[in-house]
């Protein structure tokens, strides 16, 4: 029998798949056993309420798609009295993502949302969709060490830093992340891209610029994934553009732990089910007996020089 089990730092995942923020919720468990998933993930929770974006808020493009949703969300007092209550009737861990537009108040809701029931909370500053000086900290190495150095004083549980494909160097942030006491990265949001109307000439989206995600950004992430991988020591989680267990297999060659899981929801919302049916058997075909001892297993290409020796006497 294959063993899926993967561990975050002190989270224990009985495989490694994870939805991603903004693409769950537990309206999911009326398609799907939501038991059978390695963790849950919520939607990213605020403090206030918000109510996100200017629609037209989603566009489909070739390869995947773009998005601006804008972080609606209903606060963190519905999450605390409504939505917690309900993600709580489920056996996996559960991950609280949240977002703030201050450091200090990241901090705080990293404070507030450490109650029973939240087994991990993911560090949302990497929004390619909000205003640069309200929610993108993770564009640079200085405001993600702060923003997390913050969050880990005021609370004991895991910290994951979702962290941002736009940065310039996301090994420096990375690196940042880790050394201000994150226990995890996930790797990453989505890329920030715009598609025109050649009718109207007007943007599709209609907060200008939005997401970018799909099978499109794999290899783009899956890079980075792999980045980093070699610059810190924490586990990491990929996302980005998963359709199946193969893509799995990859972003945890590169360098992963676990994935997130986004984009294939909304095309298919039994989509993670196929994929951890799918990881085991292609697991089994392999004759690997522990999925976690895929994690870094890349292997190298012979080096240049024992190439160019084979190509001696070729003409």
């Amino acid at each position: 029998m294959v063993d899926l089990a993967v561990k975050i730092g002190s989270v224990v995942l009985q495989n490694p798949i994870i939805p991603a923020s903004g693409t769950f919720s537990t309206e999911f468990s009326q398609v799907i056993d939501l038991n059978r998933l390695g963790a849950l993930m919520t939607k990213t929770v605020s403090r206030h309420y918000r109510a996100g974006n200017p629609p037209p808020r989603v566009s489909e493009v070739q390869g995947g798609m773009i998005n601006s949703i804008g972080l609606p969300t209903k606060g963190l007092e519905y999450f605390l009295e409504t939505q917690l209550p309900e993600y709580k009737r489920f056996e996996p861990p559960l991950v609280c993502s949240i977002t703030a537009e201050k450091i200090d108040d990241f901090a705080a809701m990293a404070r507030d949302v450490s109650v029973p029931g939240v087994d991990a909370i993911e560090i949302n500053i990497s929004c390619p969709t909000r205003q640069p000086g309200g929610g993108n900290f993770a564009l640079n190495e200085e405001h993600t060490y702060k923003v997390v150095k913050q969050c880990r004083a005021v609370t004991t549980k895991p910290l994951w830093a979702k962290l941002s494909p736009n940065a310039g160097d996301i090994s420096a942030v990375a690196e940042a992340a880790e050394k201000a006491g994150a226990n995890a990265l996930t790797i990453s949001n989505t890329i920030l891209g715009l598609k025109i109307d050649t009718d109207t000439f007007l943007s599709h989206i209609g907060n200008g610029y939005g997401g970018l995600s799909g099978p499109g950004i794999k290899p783009i992430i899956m890079r980075m994934v792999n980045e980093c991988s070699k610059a810190v020591k924490i586990p990491i989680i990929g996302c980005g553009g998963i359709m199946a267990a193969e893509d799995v297999v990859e972003y945890m060659l590169a360098g992963a732990t676990a994935v997130e899981i986004g984009f294939l929801s909304f095309r298919n919302p039994t989509g993670m089910i196929a994929i951890i049916e799918g990881l085991t058997q292609w697991c089994e075909k392999k004759g690997v007996a522990r999925v976690a001892e895929l994690t870094g297993a890349m292997r190298a290409h012979p080096p240049r020089d024992t190439y160019e020796a084979g190509m001696v006497g070729i003409s």
